[in-house]
């Protein structure tokens, strides 16, 4: 078989069962489309020796007939997940040399099911960021171009790497984090699916955490039947991490039939923004239509404090990042600043931390320091709180009037040329989360599906929010949407 770094989840396991293929082909097809994509900067931390040995494991395993669905399937592996012995820098200078001697709930349930780590993919600097610009690796490249414009586009973010390795067929798919658009904003960009799950269905233990109350990994994959595929895997309680639920993993993959009839889909007025193309707005009404003809209910509901939730967020977030990020001090492991003579322990965190965060990350620890400041914490953080729980009452209103799924825009924009936001307004750069930060704030499971091209060529995807814990119902109706949608598109090679 040629091409097996193109096939899909699905296409491969079936290849794998029946002998068409060994695992040990598919990662070796997989290694050499990376090794000659250096220029998207997507695989930081190849582990090739850990990938054979995988696959050789993966192999003997189908061979004796009791293999799961993930089994032999090489994926991509964001910085963000710690991997025992491998770098996991979350792309910061300042946990350079972190090497961790423990798993991540999910890279372990995915490696137990049979799955092969490729290597580490680039990110946003602690999943701070939409462009993937404020890595310490570089920034990650699309594989898509504007027609024959040479300009490198952005592969979006925080999840830059693992959608730009997917789109490019570096891997059959790869693990994404999602804090208020990270998985689904970058897979719109590529033209990939992203999903990002309830939060509380995949553990969050062993994953290097940005803002607590809103983190959540998901699959970053070339189809939706592959996302429900990898989810299946990822999914579960694990005692490790409270805030993970006691909730039974349905069987994904069995959801897709493809019938939606008679379901209802929600189209919120207040996604409508001021200043959205054209195009995806045409693109929005489209998808509409799609799931009309496929025997779904359109109807039209208000989520009304959809105007405060861009804010809020940026309130919630940064308050957390900077507890989080309380812990890198250069004491125990990581980057550790020079000092100079009569320098303390005030200097040494001072410095260690202005050598190690980027700009982005030091903007948001010190916003989130600044409202959770005590002359500030009402006024700021409190209020955002507050907001937050409004906003999930519109969701429980809607939910509660029958809507099965929300359907809406998955990003305001395709993709746009690196270094064109970054160094403009950042506020212009958080705007890229208007559609995607409502999700992670009610806790609510999102997937992005590629539905179509601009008049530049470049992918844009459409978002479909989902009921607490019904990722099945939210996958079967992606499934369909990408059906009628029959999105085939691929980047032209130039890299």
């Amino acid at each position: 078989m040629s091409g097996l770094n193109e096939l899909t989840i699905a296409e491969a396991r079936d290849a794998l069962r029946k002998g068409e293929a060994t695992s040990v082909d598919l990662t070796m097809a997989c290694m050499t489309a990376m090794d000659a994509a250096s220029a998207l900067n997507a695989f930081v931390h190849p582990t090739p020796e850990i990938a054979l040995e995988q696959a050789r494991a993966a192999d003997a395993r189908i061979q004796a007939g009791e293999a799961p669905a993930m089994c032999g399937i090489p994926l991509g592996i964001k910085d963000l997940f710690c991997t025992k012995g491998v770098p996991s820098q979350a792309a910061s200078a300042i946990l350079e040399g972190f090497k961790p001697e423990y798993e991540s709930t999910v890279t372990s349930r995915l490696f137990g099911a049979g799955a092969v780590m490729l290597g580490k993919l680039n990110m946003d600097e602690f999943a701070m960021g939409s462009s993937n610009e404020t890595s310490t690796y570089g920034n990650a490249v699309n594989p898509w171009r504007r027609g024959n414009d040479a300009t490198p586009l952005t592969p979006g973010g925080s999840s830059g790497g693992s959608a730009a390795a997917v789109a490019a067929d570096l891997c059959l798919a790869a693990t994404g984090t999602d804090t208020g658009g990270s998985i689904r904003q970058p897979a719109a960009f590529t033209g990939i699916v992203g999903l990002k799950p309830t939060y509380g269905r995949v553990s969050r233990w062993g994953i290097i955490a940005f803002a607590s109350s809103l983190d959540q990994a998901g699959p970053m994959t070339k189809t939706v039947r592959d996302a429900a595929i990898m989810l299946q895997a990822m999914a579960g309680e694990d005692p490790k991490d409270s805030t993970s639920a006691e909730i039974p993993v349905p069987d994904f993959e069995a959801a897709l039939t493809g019938d939606i009839r008679g379901k209802k889909i929600g189209i919120p007025k207040e996604y409508r923004m001021e200043g959205m193309p054209s195009e995806i707005e045409a693109l929005w009404h489209q998808g509409a239509e799609m799931l009309s003809d496929a025997g779904a209910e359109i109807v039209d509901i208000s989520l009304p404090h959809t105007k405060y939730a861009l804010p809020a967020y940026y309130v919630i977030a940064p308050a957390e990042a900077s507890s989080n990020l309380a812990r890198y001090d250069g004491v125990r492991y990581g980057h550790r600043a020079r000092l100079a003579q009569g320098d303390g322990i005030t200097e040494m965190y001072e410095k260690t931390r202005a050598e190690g965060f980027g700009k982005e990350v030091q903007r948001r620890v010190m916003i989130g320091t600044y409202v959770l400041s005590a002359g500030f914490y009402d006024a700021y953080y409190n209020r955002a709180r507050k907001v937050r729980a409004l906003i999930k009452k519109d969701f429980e209103d809607v939910f509660a009037q029958g809507i099965d799924a929300i359907l809406t825009p998955a990003t305001p924009s395709s993709a746009f040329g690196l270094g064109e936001m970054a160094d403009a307004d950042p506020v212009a750069m958080y705007l890229n989360d208007v559609f995607t930060v409502t999700v992670n704030l009610a806790g609510l499971p999102g997937i992005a599906v590629p539905t179509g091209v601009d008049q530049k060529g470049l992918p844009l995807g459409l978002q479909l929010i989902g009921r607490p814990w019904a990722e099945a119902d939210l996958l079967n109706h992606a499934h369909v949407l990408e059906r009628s949608a029959g999105f085939v598109s691929k980047p032209a090679k130039w890299w």
